[in-house]
């Protein structure tokens, strides 16, 4: 019954986005669109929340093709997995942007149905909360956006939204966070419910929620505005922010390749289980820190190309010894960056590692949007900082040790605590090297949130990554920076897309740097 819900919900999402348009403003009538009366606005309600969680299209493209791959989680010898060289490709690179004008407009008529009515005034407050998950995303991603204007094409008539500032974004979404965490109220009758994926309607979760997500923004401003981050920062911690991990803020996914989220791990084990092996980078991380999490996080397999729908799918060997990543920036193309060429070329490319299919790589694996362990880690770079009260490094062990427990989530039974212990002895906190060791571990924390790892990395410069010279690519051999605006856009919202392009330093490319990512 709770699959046959699940996709009843996100069947009628999707029917309100399959037919919007290329940007935020919706430039073309819809005429599906339904407003008012005839519409119970709690499904597009839960289609957000599915889509913010990543559906396949996007995942695949911005997740796991490029993030996955420049962060140096993942490797590819395939030429479409773009990333993994620093290859030039516009539909991929504007993918994010593509899928999400559509949640972006049903999240901007469920704001306008709910945000006059007193008896949908705690879901309105989560409706905000969605919003900002959604935007910081899609600024993070690619700078300046649509934001004030975005999805009005029909409530307001606004067919050519601007581009926003991402300075002026962050602020706004700094006080929407603060503001719908003030007005949740948890006497008041819960009319969300079982449509809120996440939390089921509870405010208090939500309250907690909005309050971390306030973390995760003001340590962005870190480089930018170090004043304004610590004033956040202490504003988060006194709303009160995720206490364990019973408040990870989580969508659950069903064991069924017809659902379009949980993209991640479909396309580990379904969608395109062969085209790429884990990172060279990542596994020899994991190994030299004698991380206890690989066994979890990798496995290797005889023939990983079978799909999970098919007979003789295999969940593969998972002993630490067998783990072995594949470098990034080589092929199979005969010649010398051919794979065969590397050091470490195990004679077969099945012997390199690919994701776990006990945990991560299921088609019902979670969704972590964000969590009581990385929540930690910022803490714990915030302490350094001298912005808030408390112990470093408690922090941190405490961040460690959530992040460990998570892996519950995927059923199975965990990292015991003799070994989490063993892990934090064996690799102590050093203040002296605290901003590295915080954010390296924030790279193993947000394993397949790619798109968190991406965007922390560059506000961290944490890991160290050796970047990859492959010929012909588009960056001049160095690390993408962004994701480019899709090509659509300077000509149905010309204007705007040109103002928007001046601003970048670099112009419309991956080398150009977006407000807070400042060296």
């Amino acid at each position: 019954m709770k699959r046959k819900i699940f996709h009843i919900i996100l069947a009628v999402s999707l029917l309100f986005t399959i037919s919007s348009c290329n940007n935020f403003g919706d430039v073309n009538i819809d005429p599906e669109h339904i407003t008012g009366g005839g519409m119970d606005f709690r499904l597009l309600f839960t289609g957000v929340q599915v889509g913010i969680s990543g559906t396949e299209w996007e995942v695949w493209r911005n997740g796991m093709i490029y993030s996955s791959t420049m962060m140096q989680h993942c490797a590819s010898t395939q030429s479409y997995w773009n990333g993994d060289k620093y290859t030039y490709n516009s539909g991929y690179n504007s993918a994010y942007w593509d899928r999400y004008t559509s949640t972006g407009r049903n999240l901007a008529e469920v704001l306008n149905a709910w945000k006059d009515d007193e008896t949908k005034s705690n879901a309105y407050q989560m409706t905000r909360i969605l919003k900002v998950m959604l935007f910081h995303r899609m600024t993070d991603m690619y700078g300046d956006i649509p934001y004030s204007e975005a999805g009005q094409g029909f409530i307001s008539n606004l067919f050519y939204p601007k581009y926003d500032r991402q300075e002026d974004i962050y602020a706004d979404m700094l006080n929407e966070l603060k503001e719908a965490a003030e007005a949740l109220d948890a006497s008041k009758t819960n009319t969300i419910g079982g449509a809120d994926l996440i939390y089921n309607g509870d405010p208090v979760k939500w309250k907690k929620f909005a309050c971390s997500l306030m973390i995760r923004l003001a340590m962005r401003l870190s480089k930018v505005n170090p004043e304004q981050a610590k004033t956040w920062m202490n504003t988060a911690v006194a709303g009160g922010i995720f206490q364990g991990n019973a408040d990870n803020a989580i969508i659950r996914h069903d064991y069924d390749s017809n659902d379009s989220s949980d993209a991640f791990g479909k396309i580990a084990v379904h969608s395109d289980p062969n085209a790429y092996r884990l990172s060279q980078t990542f596994i020899d991380h994991l190994k030299n820190t004698q991380d206890p999490r690989l066994i979890y996080i990798a496995t290797v397999c005889e023939n990983p190309a079978p799909s999970w729908s098919t007979p003789n799918f295999e969940l593969g060997d998972t002993a630490y010894y067998k783990q072995l990543g594949m470098p990034n920036g080589y092929d199979e193309l005969g010649g010398e960056t051919d794979i065969s060429k590397a050091s470490n070329w195990p004679g077969n490319m099945n012997n390199y590692s690919v994701i776990n299919r006990y945990t991560y790589g299921r088609l019902d694996a979670p969704t972590f949007l964000i969590t009581y362990a990385q929540i930690n880690l910022l803490l714990a770079e915030a302490a350094h900082r001298g912005w808030i009260g408390g112990d470093e490094e408690s922090y941190y062990t405490t961040a460690v040790t959530a992040a460990m427990e998570q892996f519950r989530e995927y059923g199975v039974a965990g990292i015991p605590q003799d070994q989490i212990d063993g892990y934090l002895k064996t690799n102590p906190y050093s203040t002296a090297y605290a901003l590295e060791q915080i954010n390296t571990q924030y790279w193993v924390v947000a394993f397949m949130d790619e798109y968190e790892v991406f965007a922390n990395w560059r506000r961290s410069g944490y890991p160290v990554l050796k970047p990859v010279n492959y010929f012909a690519n588009a960056t001049n051999g160095t690390i993408p920076r962004r994701f480019t605006y899709p090509e659509s856009e300077s000509t149905a919202n010309s204007a705007n897309y040109m103002e928007a392009v001046s601003r970048l330093s670099d112009g419309d490319r991956m080398t150009s740097r977006v407000w807070w990512d400042k060296e």
